[in-house]
């Protein structure tokens, strides 16, 4: 408990310091800017870029891939459902990449172990 106390005060001067605050959360885009999370499917044959907004940047499909899609409704859902698979793994990546970025922000700031008191938040 003390140590709850001790974040929560550390948290409420930084508060105070709104300029570090946004200086951090810049450097947190930028580390996602830099480095979009790609999440595949089918060994590859599908992979979804997601930027730090957590928007879909880019999709892209293996020629054979499309190619095939013309096998039937079948193929087609497959191909749906490899595009669905290959979004989430880049959205997971995306969001694990959020979390070791935030982590690593609120330890240089002294405010380590923060999402443990956020009720799950950067879970």
């Amino acid at each position: 408990m003390f140590e709850q106390m001790k974040t929560m005060g550390t948290l409420a001067n930084l508060l105070k310091n709104r300029e570090q605050l946004a200086e951090a959360g810049a450097r947190v885009k930028q580390t996602l800017n830099d480095n979009p999370a790609i999440g595949e499917a089918g060994g590859g044959a599908i992979r979804v870029t997601v930027g730090s907004d957590m928007k879909v940047i880019r999709i892209e499909i293996a020629p054979a891939v499309v190619a095939g899609m013309s096998a039937g409704a079948a193929a087609l859902t497959q191909v749906e459902d490899l595009i669905a698979e290959a979004t989430n793994d880049a959205l997971t990546r995306a969001q694990h990449r959020l979390r070791e970025a935030l982590e690593r922000e609120a330890k240089d700031l002294g405010i380590e172990g923060l999402g443990d008191h956020l009720g799950g938040l950067l879970s």
